[in-house]
């Protein structure tokens, strides 16, 4: 099964349920974007030569992402606009994909392996937790 038809099925289950369950007078509901990797590098700063995360110390400049949006985005945008009950989108795609620097491989050391989907430079991780904390206020 391709993978976003996946993913449309799972959050559209996740959706129904909501909806079903949810009493948006007692209960807000947040859903958390789209969390991007950046394994594919070529694609996200026209460099032919970077082929991922590996080495990247600076974020991508300015506040377009070369590389498009994430395919999971219109799924996302999709299946929320279809929902009947209130759900606060938490935006994090764009900020996260042009912070290409903040991923363990490039301050990890020698070590074999490649980690460009988890996040450990400090910033990106905390700014996801204050727009979390401004939606709740």
């Amino acid at each position: 099964m391709d993978r976003l038809v996946a993913f449309n099925k799972g959050l559209t289950t996740w959706a129904k349920w909501v909806d079903a369950n949810i009493n948006p007078a007692a209960t807000k509901v947040f859903f958390q974007g789209i969390s991007p990797t950046h394994y594919k590098l070529r694609e996200q700063n026209g460099d032919t030569n970077a082929k991922n995360c590996y080495g990247q110390t600076q974020p991508v400049s300015g506040s377009t992402y070369p590389g498009g949006p994430v395919p999971a985005q219109g799924v996302v945008t999709s299946v929320l606009g279809a929902m009947s009950k209130p759900v606060h989108l938490l935006d994090i795609t764009l900020l996260s994909q042009l912070r290409r620097d903040a991923h363990p491989s490039a301050y990890s050391g020698d070590h074999p392996g490649m980690d460009c989907s988890h996040w450990c430079l400090a910033g990106l991780p905390e700014t996801w937790n204050q727009i979390l904390y401004a939606a709740l206020l």
